[in-house]
């Protein structure tokens, strides 16, 4: 299933633009939209409304997703996988293979273990660990799946980030928002299928919420940036206002000819669609958008839950709403991300671990209340929540300092909803939370797990481009059955 979209290869661009250019009165603007169009890719949806719902390849246990991404790494030895051992052997110098150390120098290095500076409790019915770091987290363990083992392709921040996005850590492909929309369509076609909430410049930017080679209308739609407040985040020109709603009525129904008039002396089945089809979708978000983003209207009660109009939760907060706001309208994918209103990896404490107390605070209440909202209003059991960042740490000091360092080895992400377990921690790291040993997981297994709840088999969702079918997983991985409720 969906792997016979159309692509241009039999289609001559010199002489389509010739004919574009014969076709039209309009000379000059129709020599910019060829040039415009000439930066495309070479393969094309042929569909006239490339987000219109498209079956599954099976009954799905999960309709959305929100990806809760905590940039630069949160450390599960201190979060949610508790090694007692850390404490009683703090200080202790011991050999490990890590992955910065072998790359340098061809193996290992001796390092100082060191133990956690916050204590971790027993919460809920199922008794699962929690560090004091997360207490409202803690407050609904019940509803997690905890994935401690954890491993993932990269050592820094940019490969491993492309990669937790996109699947490969350094060629151009599309990001998962972008196949999930492509294989399911959105549930509604006033709004995008596929959003990204403050997404950072760096280690990827643009390309963790890309489309790459898929057809333009599965880019993901960024609404603000890193470094500007989540109250001021918008969509840009999203309305006009110097034209009343008559005017704009008239003035869009006059580009839409003229954009079809352009369009009659081009194959039907082109890029030509995908991109008229995005402007169309602009119109009609001129009128959805707006009160979806709008969370002036939500009870008091609902925005103390998030933490909103209190520090520091207040930002994160009006994230997490805007994304329950988005998923209950019918967007397919959400991106929340968390990168300390820098474009700096918030949790990369290298040398000072002390600080994920501040991110922790930041993203604490707003998650925990993510998660009640959405049970509250019935949304948990088709929506998939999934909090975790692009790898962990090490359980040892960086440099003999007073941080720790990458560890794409072993590390924790959580999952909830969806058709998921709850209450429950999968998987296993080694006594010092080094690397994952037992039931491992690696990042293309939980791509295809994930993909497998929303009815789509991973090994099916491709796209031919440049003479070959391409997938999220590439030639990897495997769904985890074990995560299943």
């Amino acid at each position: 299933m969906w792997r016979s979209a159309e692509n241009l290869h039999n289609l001559n661009p010199i002489s389509s633009r010739r004919n574009l250019l014969r076709s039209t009165a309009c000379g000059f603007g129709s020599m910019a939209w060829a040039a415009m169009m000439g930066q495309a890719s070479d393969a094309a949806e042929a569909s006239n409304r490339p987000l219109a719902l498209k079956p599954a390849h099976f009954p799905a246990k999960a309709k959305r997703v929100i990806f809760l991404f905590m940039s630069g790494g949160p450390s599960q030895v201190d979060s949610f996988d508790p090694k007692p051992i850390l404490s009683r052997q703090n200080g202790r110098m011991m050999h490990f293979n890590d992955p910065r150390s072998v790359a340098k120098t061809g193996q290992g290095a001796a390092q100082r273990l060191m133990n956690s500076p916050w204590k971790f409790k027993q919460y809920g019915e199922s008794g699962l660990p929690v560090s004091e770091l997360f207490p409202y987290m803690g407050g609904v363990v019940d509803d997690l799946c905890v994935i401690r083992s954890m491993a993932t392709e990269g050592v820094a921040h940019g490969p491993a980030t492309l990669f937790l996005h996109t699947g490969s850590t350094n060629f151009i492909r599309p990001s998962m928002g972008s196949w999930v929309t492509y294989g399911l369509g959105t549930e509604n076609q006033n709004m995008p299928g596929f959003v990204s909430l403050s997404p950072a410049l760096g280690n990827g930017g643009p390309r963790n919420y890309s489309n790459a080679f898929l057809p333009t209308a599965y880019q993901g739609t960024a609404i603000g940036r890193s470094g500007i407040p989540a109250k001021d985040s918008r969509i840009r020109n999203l309305g006009d206002v110097s034209r009343n709603a008559t005017e704009q009525q008239l003035q869009y129904e006059m580009i839409r000819k003229l954009n079809a008039a352009q369009a009659s002396g081009v194959r039907s089945d082109s890029e030509w669609d995908a991109v008229l089809a995005s402007y169309e979708l602009g119109w009609r978000m001129q009128t959805a958008a707006p009160s979806v983003l709008d969370l002036s209207g939500e009870s008091s009660a609902t925005q103390k839950l998030y933490g909103i109009g209190q520090e520091p939760t207040d930002n994160y907060g009006r994230l997490c709403l805007m994304a329950r706001r988005l998923v209950e309208s019918g967007v397919r994918y959400v991106q929340v991300n968390y990168a300390d209103n820098t474009n700096n990896p918030s949790w990369d404490q290298h040398s000072n671990l002390p600080k994920h107390a501040d991110h922790a605070r930041a993203v604490d209440q707003p998650v925990a209340g993510l998660i009640r909202d959405l049970k509250a209003r019935g949304l948990l059991e088709d929506t998939i929540v999934w909090w975790g960042g692009e790898f962990g740490r090490t359980p040892y000091a960086q440099d003999n300092g007073t941080g720790r360092d990458h560890n794409p080895e072993g590390f924790t992400v959580w999952l909830a909803g969806g058709g998921f377990k709850s209450g429950i921690a999968y998987g296993a790291t080694d006594e010092y939370g080094f690397q994952a040993v037992e039931n491992r997981v690696h990042m293309h297994d939980l791509h295809a797990t994930i993909l497998h709840q929303l009815g789509i088999n991973h090994k099916q969702l491709t796209y031919r481009h440049a003479g070959r079918d391409f997938r999220l997983t590439d030639v990897h991985g495997e769904v985890v059955h074990g995560l299943f409720a």
